[in-house]
């Protein structure tokens, strides 16, 4: 079932239906092999990539799209249900390339971008570490200045496309003040003393490699400093305000995929000489799953016509980061509940979107965090 939605210029009902072509031939067949074997779709990638969707929400002046942040959600939404591994990383993929976007130079702008929004280059966002997730300002890694070159050390951990990015947007204390003390660096994939650790065994997203990240002596030139010294953590938490958007769009793609799968079941499934969509018990059910994908598309779209308004929208990112990634788990649980055993097995795909919803509450800020950012917006609003 298509979601009907409200786009507004006809030269995004156009992307539309080109996004849902590719979903349909180019992604979709393939997700639940990869999962299975747990491929990175690098050429899924690539693929989106020419065809334009990997720089919607960036200028076209460096290859982008130009497009509004609802439409580029509603496209994000849209390829997450296809494959949430691939949805999962064009929003991690825009979140990176963000920093440069926003905050680079215009020779960066020029020199980074058309390979970023093209497909060429694939990003991947190195803030995390092993001792600090949440706590930002608990970073370690260091980055000091040594005549043109910055050098780098130090590990970052649970980073998406690790091994196989082509870039690493990354955060390190360039002094010791626990705030104004970070910055954030282009690093390229080649760089002598990058490396990996090997890919963390996870429940869910198995097509999306997770690893940790080394920086030993990495040295990189002064020109790959992205913004001022010491703004880092501004840029951050900027880039986090938009990639939980993106989040909060691919966690609703995936519940949209499991209400699918569950309604499509429940009419086909007979129990007692009757179809179970028949039951009011099971139409409960399913009102209930859609209200809630519903409820979480409109909870999105709302914070991102306030970014696209220019309006201040983190605590309307961190609500739909929150109603979005709940949402998802608990439509997933109850596609599986509606499949019954069958949900159970990997014949359906029920049981790969209840993996694949847990981890939504967990990353780009756990939906703890979410909700000391939102009382925290809503009590310094209180006068």
């Amino acid at each position: 079932m298509a979601v009907d939605r409200l786009l507004p210029t006809e030269e995004s009902t156009d992307l539309l239906a080109l996004v849902r072509d590719l979903c349909a031939h180019e992604l979709a067949p393939y997700a639940a092999k990869a999962e299975e074997s747990e491929t990175f779709p690098r050429e899924a990638f690539r693929t989106l990539g020419k065809a334009g969707l990997l720089g919607l929400p960036y200028p076209e002046q460096y290859g982008g799209a130009g497009q509004p942040y609802e439409v580029y959600l509603q496209m994000l939404e849209e390829i997450a249900a296809a494959w949430m591994s691939v949805g999962v990383g064009v929003s991690v993929h825009t979140m990176t390339s963000y920093a440069v976007a926003a905050f680079g130079t215009e020779e960066q702008r020029a020199r980074l971008l058309p390979d970023m929004v093209g497909g060429d280059l694939l990003g991947a966002y190195a803030l995390s570490e092993p001792q600090a997730g949440s706590d930002i300002s608990a970073m370690t890694t260091k980055a000091v200045r040594d005549g043109d070159d910055y050098v780098l050390s130090g590990t970052k951990a649970w980073i998406s496309h690790g091994s196989h990015a082509d870039f690493y947007t990354t955060f390190a204390r360039t002094s010791a003040d626990p705030k104004r003390g970070i910055s954030a660096f282009h690093v390229p994939a080649g760089s002598e003393g990058l490396s990996f650790g090997a890919p963390e065994r996870k429940m869910g997203l198995t097509g999306s490699t997770t690893t940790l990240v080394h920086y030993d002596d990495v040295r990189v030139p002064a020109g790959n400093l992205i913004g001022a010294e010491g703004q880092g953590m501004r840029i951050a938490l900027a880039a986090l305000d938009s990639g939980r958007l993106g989040i909060a769009a691919t966690a609703t793609g995936l519940a949209q995929a499991a209400l699918e799968v569950a309604a499509s079941y429940a009419k086909e499934r007979k129990q007692f000489g009757q179809a179970i969509a028949d039951f009011q018990g099971l139409q409960f059910l399913l009102a209930d799953m859609a209200a809630a994908v519903e409820s979480a598309r409109s909870t999105y779209l709302q914070a991102a016509r306030r970014r696209d308004l220019g309006r201040p929208f983190t605590q309307q990112a961190a609500i739909a980061k929150l109603v979005c990634t709940d949402a998802a788990m608990k439509v997933t649980t109850d596609a599986v509940q509606v499949l019954g055993g069958y949900g159970y097995t990997r014949e359906f795909p029920a049981e790969r979107y209840m993996r694949e919803a847990k981890v939504t509450q967990i990353f780009e800020g756990t939906n703890q965090i979410q909700r000391l950012v939102i009382s925290r917006d809503l009590l310094r609003s209180v006068s």
